[in-house]
């Protein structure tokens, strides 16, 4: 493993990649509770889904380590399965096995970008501004969806939305909330992790969740969703925006998890640029493609990897590790399948908050840019759907710009996007 992963080159031990494999896996666990609480909304099998999760995070993971040798680990994305549940299958009304096609079609067309070099031209044509609203926007999506999770905000009949009744779970999330942010303050790894196992206790005490069945068992089957993608179902007039969408959301998102970790793990070469970055991208995109096979949401590069980084991680056998210790949760079903909603709610809301923080890099009093960024933030929890808060956000801005005669700032992805965007929102 020494010569296979170079460790010594990269001025590292076995002892200290195994302790950042670790500290990345227990900051990142929480996603094995929230995917399938996701992705259930869309009427998949849960039990299956918590077996898919931990095994797309692990062959994501490997992959990353193998291929790469990067300390960087993969798991479906929070905000792509929101994408996934809430914009595809709940907004568009498409089956959940449609909504896996579309997820595979990203995959390759992110691939295809990637081999054509083409990747460059989409994250030069958008402009950083709109890049931080995306994040903002989708970060605000999930914490309305955890707060509806919650049972914190409810349906109303005069207002659309309003204020839930207390309820038992109600408190125990609130609680939950507490307790993570009090840890995030505190900077314990983990935090969400214990957030949401400590919440799940207070409900078997409360009386309100049951206590599982065991402790270990075989996990369950994935054949109830895997393999059951609908490419040709996926292939309509409808679905160009949410395919294009999904392959921004995860694009960005996986740049901007790259850039953080690089610099973390000293990645990043004197010109500026990322070793690497390009085999990274098609690790992140052939995970996507194999974990729409297996039938969970867009798999990408999880920023929780920093944290294994800052504690030593410099190679791909952190990420073998983090790989291994995903493999082994499948086996620890019977906790996980009791978790409730409401646990994995107060999670759902701070990672929200991680998401909307960058947006103090906008610059709102330059209405220009700040427009287009304020669309793309408050249409996408008003009308529930990433993608159409990004194809106003898209439109806004071509047009903004040209009016105000910047039409230099437009390069020619740029108009292909909106284009893309008109087609969308005319197909909706």
């Amino acid at each position: 493993m020494k010569n296979f992963f170079k460790l010594e080159e990269h001025n590292t031990s076995v002892r200290k990649e195994v302790v950042g494999g670790m500290t990345t896996f227990i900051t990142m666990a929480y996603i094995i509770f929230v995917n399938p609480n996701i992705l259930s909304a869309a009427g998949m099998d849960k039990g299956a889904l918590i077996t898919v999760t931990c095994l797309a995070s692990f062959i994501g993971t490997v992959i990353a380590a193998v291929w790469v040798n990067v300390p960087f680990a993969m798991a479906p994305g929070m905000g792509l399965n929101a994408f996934f549940t809430y914009t595809l299958v709940i907004g568009k009304g498409l089956t959940w096995e449609q909504a896996l096609g579309v997820v595979f079609l990203s995959g390759v067309v992110f691939l295809i970008f990637a081999f054509l070099g083409i990747r460059e031209k989409v994250v030069d044509a958008i402009p950083v501004t709109l890049r931080l609203a995306m994040s903002a926007g989708i970060g605000l999506f999930i914490t309305f969806i955890g707060l509806q999770n919650l049972g914190l905000v409810v349906a109303n009949p005069a207002t659309m939305i309003g204020l839930g009744q207390m309820t038992m779970p109600v408190v125990l999330g609130l609680a939950g909330l507490f307790i993570i942010t009090v840890l995030e303050i505190k900077r314990v790894r983990g935090a969400m992790l214990i957030g949401i196992l400590s919440t799940t206790l207070l409900g078997m005490i409360a009386g309100v969740v049951d206590a599982p069945s065991g402790i270990m068992a075989m996990p369950p089957s994935i054949m109830p969703i895997a393999f059951k993608l609908d490419i040709m179902g996926a292939i309509q007039l409808a679905t160009i925006g949410p395919i294009f969408s999904l392959m921004f959301v995860d694009l960005f998102e996986s740049i901007g998890t790259i850039m953080a970790c690089a610099i973390e793990a000293d990645m990043v070469e004197e010109e500026g640029k990322i070793k690497n970055i390009g085999k990274l991208l098609e690790a992140d995109a052939a995970a996507t493609t194999i974990g729409a096979v297996l039938g969970t949401s867009t798999t990408t590069c999880f920023i929780e990897a920093a944290s294994g980084i800052t504690s030593g991680a410099r190679t791909g056998l952190a990420s073998l590790v983090t790989g291994g210790l995903f493999f082994l949760a499948m086996f620890f079903t019977p906790i996980i399948g009791v978790v409730p909603g409401f646990a994995t709610a107060p999670a759902l809301i701070v990672v929200g908050v991680y998401m909307f923080k960058n947006i103090r890099e906008i610059d709102f009093y330059d209405f220009e840019v700040a427009i287009p960024a304020f669309i793309t933030i408050v249409l996408m929890p008003l009308t529930y759907s990433i993608s159409t808060g990004l194809c106003f956000g898209f439109i806004a801005y071509i047009i903004i710009t040209t009016v105000a005669g910047d039409r230099s700032k437009l390069k020619p992805t740029m108009w292909i996007i909106g284009a893309l965007s008109v087609v969308s929102l005319l197909a909706h």
